[in-house]
């Protein structure tokens, strides 16, 4: 579709007043009526829009888990430690929460499309150039390239989202991009499985790059511009950063984001140490690992659901969050346990259902974690969706390497990441966002 197409008009389905009091809005802006989102029009995103929006905030877990099975062949292949090999994993999630910070600005900016498309097409060269690196550390680097191009898929996601929607209508949309999403994580282990077994770990890297036009070509095609030129910033770099900055004064807005990224750095290490725990640690089989893997990814998807379906309207998001991270603390907790051998010698059973309802309890802690934050940045969806993804990424690539410390023989440091991560959020949550305080809800007023 032409740069100069049209644009898709915002939603109005927004059942609270929009972003609330606590909204950052730049100087001199007014603000938007209650119930209506700036810029006017009343249509909801077509389903394939939800469809490619899905399909680019699935960049980062298709770039991650097909590459999983792989983990344990690549540390033998390029001759290179486990903690070594576990960098590929950071340089991508270093990658990933730099990119946001030039994307998400430039898309306030020039509107969503033209730094969308440009970095697809960087992310897809740099993916094929991963398939052909001869050692760990080029592999390293061409991987940090990749997070920093795949930054504009999930960044514009977000922002597109919320130039769409608000309110209620914006959390049950993540929901649905959940649900969406959701499907990578739960086919990427059982492709880059099956994958495995014709080829080795470059053929992975092959078929990301193919996935990668593909998109590409959908979003050329078939993805308008959403944000209004009315609606963009103008100005220097300076001017540029200063919805950043006035964001990350708001005590609520940055209480919400470190939760987030917190969370998702015990998400992560759970990620990055699976591979080897579940098939070094309890002898499961690439394949088996893909199944376990995807029964994790269907239970974070179906808590998605039951967030945006059944949650969402019904309990004020920051009751959900605070029982979801509950739930990933006393998770986390009996993973620790049973590392440790408080419980006697535990096989992969026991342990599977623990990061199956660690995993599962997640369905309902990021959506909310960018919702709630998302409702307090009306004008600067960009820079808003740039901070939460900087974020989490940065933190996801501390924790990645502290996993893999103490070897490929104990389990004990991704349980440790997770539940001090964990226990993180849950602080930050409550000890800044004060959700008694602000009451947040769904069903009346806003942040």
């Amino acid at each position: 579709m032409p740069e100069g197409g049209a644009s898709i008009s915002k939603s109005t389905h927004n059942g609270t007043a929009g972003a609330g009091a606590g909204a950052v809005a730049p100087p001199g802006a007014a603000a938007a009526p209650p119930g209506r989102r700036t810029g006017g029009g009343a249509s909801r995103a077509g389903l394939l829009v939800t469809f490619i929006l899905g399909g680019l905030t699935a960049v980062t877990p298709l770039a991650m888990d097909m590459y999983l099975p792989a983990l344990p062949e690549v540390t033998r292949s390029l001759s290179a430690p486990a903690a070594t090999v576990q960098l590929t994993l950071t340089g991508c999630l270093a990658g990933m929460a730099l990119g946001q910070l030039v994307v998400g600005p430039m898309s306030d900016r020039y509107g969503r499309r033209r730094p969308l498309l440009v970095g697809l097409v960087i992310y897809v060269v740099a993916t094929a150039l991963c398939a052909f690196a001869p050692t760990v550390e080029l592999l390293v680097a061409c991987r940090l390239a990749q997070g920093l191009a795949g930054a504009a898929g999930i960044v514009i996601a977000r922002a597109v989202a919320r130039d769409l929607y608000d309110g209620v209508a914006l959390a049950r949309f993540f929901s649905t991009l959940m649900l969406i999403s959701g499907m990578a994580p739960i086919l990427a282990p059982l492709i880059g499985g099956q994958v495995l077994r014709f080829t080795d770990w470059r053929g992975v890297f092959v078929v990301l790059t193919i996935l990668g036009v593909l998109l590409t070509a959908l979003v050329w095609t078939k993805l308008p511009e959403t944000l209004d030129p009315a609606d963009r910033h103008g100005g220097n770099v300076r001017e540029a950063l200063a919805p950043m900055r006035r964001l990350l004064a708001d005590r609520v807005f940055t209480g919400y984001m470190l939760a987030g990224g917190f969370a998702f750095a015990s998400l992560f290490s759970y990620v990055a140490a699976s591979p080897f725990v579940m098939q070094e640690i309890y002898g499961a089989s690439p394949q088996t690992f893909s199944l376990l893997f995807g029964l994790n990814s269907i239970g974070l998807m179906i808590m998605g659901q039951v967030n945006g379906k059944i949650l969402v309207g019904r309990v004020r998001l920051d009751k959900a969050l605070g029982a979801g991270l509950a739930v990933v603390v006393a998770a986390a907790t009996a993973l620790l346990l049973m590392s440790l051998g408080v419980f006697g010698e535990t096989g992969l059973v026991p342990v599977a259902v623990a990061l199956f309802v660690l995993m599962s309890s997640m369905g309902v802690v990021m959506p909310n974690t960018q919702t709630l934050p998302l409702m307090r940045a009306r004008h600067a969806a960009g820079s808003a969706s740039a901070l939460l993804g900087t974020t989490s990424f940065l933190i996801g690539a501390i924790a990645s390497p502290l996993v893999g410390i103490a070897g490929e023989g104990t389990a004990v440091p991704m349980a440790v990441v997770q539940l001090a991560s964990a226990l993180v959020a849950t602080a930050c949550f409550l000890g800044m966002c004060r959700p008694w305080k602000t009451g947040t809800s769904t069903k009346g007023g806003g942040v």
